[in-house]
């Protein structure tokens, strides 16, 4: 059996429940004194720390929303000085402000054992050569399963993103024997081998480790032929800590959350009142560990469900089911999340104004693709082609400022995107994965 630490994936359900409200009593005392954010909402509801007696009293605290991060930018939220804080990674929030997350020394070493654990349930040893095909810098992917990797004591070769020739190159010539990436940018080293006529079985590769994305079992199907592989599914989320909230073991029949460090909770997204064990709802996640920027109750507005049978596998730890939907709009693209209320920053910034617009957003291959298709209007007509043009530009550049993301941007005629009771659908997601 692959398991990085039996003590914790192992332990018995009553454990468990003791272990898990002791340090969320810890935490919950730890943000209402140090986050004002928290000791603010806990007054409104006339909550203290010492009325959590119970797991159970869990929901009389206040649900925790992007909304809330991003009104206490950058630190706001912290819970330590920043002269505790050796690590900031952030992801991408609703405005042109990203969502930023502090690091204490424990948690880097925290989260690196978490990473290993799903690293471990997939079979990485410290044989094993890591190439990390994430981007390396505030997104949280690339860092995380980095230092997972080092934990176990395997050796990882930190290759970052893009240039798919060099990528094969190395992973040929360096004898790289696990992928990390998107699903999506495995599917592309797929196609890409095959068009060079490489035999996937003539490499090392063993095992793909993917996450930042959506994806399907039928997509899995296809890397594993594609690339000769056993991939398997892991969950993070920058915000709570990056890559190792949960992951898949050798069964695949869901993902482990590592329940010592994160108390699941699946509610109404409509409602917020907590669903009955099974249903399928959105998934809210308290952290257990975290110093620098505990979350309590944080909506991360997934959809999935909880299985708490034990496993085949001999872990104890609660299955989510893969993840279904989202409760909002946002967008995962190559990984990264993308929000309509960023391109309409883009596209109005650019326009001086209002312009109708939709995002198109379609798999071209392997890879995703989005389009920002805008009308012309009076203003924009007005422009001499070479106007119209740097128009266009200005859109691409920002939105590849705030998003990251390089986008089509095309114009059309006025009144040519189709209307539904006199407005545009916002969104066209065409991908099927």
């Amino acid at each position: 059996m692959n398991i990085w630490d039996p003590t914790h994936e192992c332990i018995s359900r009553d454990e468990l429940e003791q272990l898990q409200l002791e340090r969320l009593q810890a935490t919950i005392n730890r943000v209402h004194k140090n986050v004002v954010h928290y000791r603010k909402k806990f007054n409104e509801l006339g909550i203290i720390p010492e009325d959590i007696v119970s797991l159970e009293d869990l929901s009389k605290l206040p649900l925790t929303s992007k909304d809330d991060i991003n009104c206490n930018y950058p630190y706001g939220m912290f819970a330590v000085p920043l002269r505790e804080v050796v690590r900031i990674h952030s992801s991408s929030g609703t405005g042109s402000k990203p969502m930023v997350a502090g690091y204490t020394k424990n948690d880097i070493r925290i989260w690196s054992n978490l990473v290993a654990r799903f690293m471990t349930a997939a079979s990485v040893t410290r044989d094993d050569l890591v190439q990390v095909a994430f981007h390396y810098g505030l997104f949280t992917g690339a860092f995380g399963l980095h230092y997972g990797a080092e934990t176990i004591g395997a050796s990882v070769i930190p290759m970052g993103t893009g240039n798919t020739e060099r990528q094969i190159m190395i992973m040929q010539d360096y004898k790289s024997t696990v992928l990390v990436s998107t699903p999506s940018y495995a599917l592309e080293l797929a196609y890409r081998m095959e068009h060079l006529g490489i035999n996937p079985k003539s490499l090392s590769l063993k095992v793909g480790l993917f996450g930042g994305e959506p994806w399907s079992e039928n997509m899995r199907s296809e890397i594993e032929q594609g690339l000769a592989i056993n991939a398997t599914d892991n969950y993070g989320l920058s915000e709570i800590i990056g890559p190792g909230i949960a992951g898949e073991c050798s069964c695949k029949k869901g993902l482990h959350i590592y329940e010592d460090a994160f108390l699941p909770e699946i509610i109404d997204p409509d409602t917020g009142k907590v669903l009955p064990t099974g249903t399928e709802g959105e998934l809210v996640i308290t952290t257990l560990t975290k110093e620098a920027f505990p979350l309590i109750r944080y909506r991360t507005r997934d959809i999935t469900s909880l299985n708490y049978k034990p496993c085949d596998c001999g872990r104890t730890l609660v299955r989510m089911k893969r993840i279904s939907g989202r409760s909002d709009d946002m967008l995962i693209i190559r990984g990264v999340n993308v929000y309509p209320s960023q391109i309409e920053e883009a596209v109005y910034g650019a326009a001086q104004g209002e312009a109708p617009y939709q995002i198109l957003v379609e798999r071209i291959g392997a890879m995703d693709s989005m389009e920002v298709i805008i009308e012309v209007t009076d203003k924009i007509f007005s422009l001499e082609l070479q106007k119209q043009r740097s128009f266009l530009e200005s859109v691409k550049k920002r939105i590849n400022t705030i998003t990251g993301i390089h986008a089509y941007v095309k114009l059309v005629e006025a009144k040519s995107i189709p209307r539904q009771d006199g407005k545009i659908k916002k969104v066209l997601d065409k991908r099927h994965i």
